[in-house]
């Protein structure tokens, strides 16, 4: 009971003036939780002006937990861990209203009954892609499983295994694979996988071919794989499927040096029965898995129960429906992703330049090359322009990541890529280096 007494009451801390800029949920909470904590220590007491330095301490950890903006000066285009492809304002503000309001997400307007929520994108993705059936989910894994589960449930497919990839957080394609139900006969090594592989694969149990495609590694030196073009004249031959998960994939309008080899989804989906893709990586969209393909597939496919645990929510819909809007307006300038990869090199350095007479410190513009990034092309890089910075380079990227600037170590120094940053950033970039004291 002494030791209580030694504490200061927790309303004396949550409505101390060193506290107030911070909400009242907050104070409460962590007023509460430090108090408990030193409690439990076994302290004797704890001087006011202690708990309230560990208080604010913690209050401010927390905020900076909390989702917040970041200038992404990495020269990585598609960053998974800054949220990937940036949605354009002008998209956003167009959604804005339907995010905000009652929609007729499942409401038909024309006979005032219940209606599909995949009505709203299915017929512009039939124009952009020229596809028979589509449907949405909420990532491209859940697409791949969805698929299988759906068309080979206790049946066999065959895959290369030089294609059974890793994604990110430690996910693997025959992990989801074998969680889908289906069974995996894997064809050819791990670099090379011949044609003739698959043709002796084929049995009475094969219901699919797949073809993964390699958006996050590359092979080089002695490898080789087959086409989808290949194994879908195959699969016609023997009366099987083919299923492309594709990945990471591109629509429209992607500069000729990323687009060669690269599979465009429009000319892949004429030889494959079915195909799916992330709507977040080189489509430039939202965090989605995209599925197009044979009508009789995605039928179903979206007869499968746990659809309904996959299913995208109305802001993700109403975000890709304006993606594809652009799309087909050939309005390339929303999609952020496509006008960073396709900026050329004079913007580039022009916006280098400008922040570097704009800042107070010292800097030295330099040639560099930025990554694609979010599991695309990883054997492509875009040439790019950086502001490097004198000094202990990790001690510069600590100082800069406090400002929410977020840069790289390259060749021992610290820099902001400017392929990244984007023209809307520029002044917020000045206003945060000038408000450093000292690099």
């Amino acid at each position: 009971m002494d030791k209580i007494k030694k504490f200061p009451q927790i309303g004396t801390l949550i409505e101390d003036e060193t506290l107030k800029e911070y909400p009242f949920y907050l104070r409460a909470y962590f007023c509460k939780n430090i108090v408990a904590n030193m409690k439990a220590l076994d302290e004797n007491s704890c001087e006011k002006n202690i708990l309230l330095k560990k208080i604010k301490s913690e209050i401010q950890k927390y905020l900076r937990k909390d989702l917040q903006s970041v200038i992404n000066a990495t020269g990585v285009i598609i960053h998974t861990n800054l949220g990937r492809s940036v949605i354009d304002e002008s998209i956003f503000n167009q959604c804005k209203d339907q995010i905000c309001n009652y929609i007729n997400l499942e409401f038909d307007l024309e006979n005032g009954k219940r209606g599909s929520r995949y009505a709203l994108v299915l017929e512009k993705l039939k124009m952009l892609f020229e596809c028979e059936d589509a449907l949405v989910v909420n990532n491209n894994a859940a697409a791949v499983f969805l698929i299988l589960n759906s068309l080979c449930l206790n049946e066999e497919i065959i895959s290369s295994r030089g294609e059974l990839v890793e994604i990110g957080g430690s996910f693997r394609v025959p992990e989801v694979i074998k969680a889908a139900g289906v069974k995996l006969k894997e064809v050819g090594t791990s670099n090379k996988t011949h044609l003739k592989d698959y043709e002796e694969a084929i049995d009475e149990n094969t219901k699919l071919l797949l073809k993964t495609h390699k958006s996050n590694f590359t092979l080089i030196g002695f490898q080789s794989d087959v086409s989808i073009v290949e194994l879908d004249k195959l699969a016609k031959e023997k009366g099987i499927l083919t299923y492309y998960d594709l990945g990471s994939g591109w629509c429209e309008n992607l500069n000729e040096k990323l687009a060669k080899n690269e599979p465009m989804i429009k000319k892949v989906l004429k030889n494959c029965d079915i195909l799916s893709f992330s709507g977040d990586k080189l489509f430039g969209s939202v965090q989605a898995g995209i599925i197009l393909g044979k009508r009789e597939l995605i039928e179903k496919i979206k007869k499968n129960q746990l659809l309904r645990m996959l299913r995208v929510d109305k802001i993700t819909l109403a975000l890709l429906n304006e993606t594809f809007k652009a799309y087909l307006e050939k309005d390339y300038t929303k999609i952020t992703t496509l006008r960073l990869l396709n900026d050329d090199i004079e913007h580039i350095e022009q916006k280098a330049l400008w922040v570097r007479q704009q800042i107070k410190f010292e800097s030295e513009i330099k040639k560099s090359r930025s990554l694609v990034g979010g599991g695309s092309m990883p054997d492509r890089t875009l040439e790019s322009r950086v502001l490097s910075f004198e000094g202990k380079a990790l001690t510069l990227q600590e100082k800069f990541r406090e400002k929410n600037i977020i840069g790289r170590v390259e060749n021992d120094s610290f820099v902001l890529d400017f392929r990244t940053i984007r023209e809307s950033d520029l002044n917020i970039l000045v206003k945060l280096i000038n408000s450093m004291e000292n690099l």
